[in-house]
């Protein structure tokens, strides 16, 4: 007698499920991809690599510097510093 997988209806061929196929009736937010000047939040007269040129880089760290290391009692900081929480949140985004 032949050796045969006891679970038949298993997903084979790389088919795995969808997000829809466990939340069948999420809402639809195509439109959001679209890139037309309806969903374009800053004009389709912004120059996007002037607006660049213009970041004070020395004060962006300041600031980014003075938000990573303000520890808030209501979710305190990791050792004095909210780095690493920004890492395990860009890790688990990804």
């Amino acid at each position: 007698m032949a050796q045969e997988c006891p679970v038949r209806f298993a997903n084979t061929g790389g088919g795995g499920t969808r997000n829809f196929d466990w939340w069948p009736n999420q809402l639809r937010v195509n439109i959001l991809r679209q890139h037309t000047q309806v969903t374009n939040p800053m004009g389709k007269d912004f120059d996007y690599a002037e607006a660049f040129k213009s970041i004070d880089y020395e004060g962006l760290k300041k600031d980014l510097h003075a938000l990573m290391t303000d520890s808030q009692p209501w979710w305190p900081a990791d050792f004095g510093h909210y780095g690493g929480l920004f890492i395990r949140m860009a890790w688990h985004s990804a």
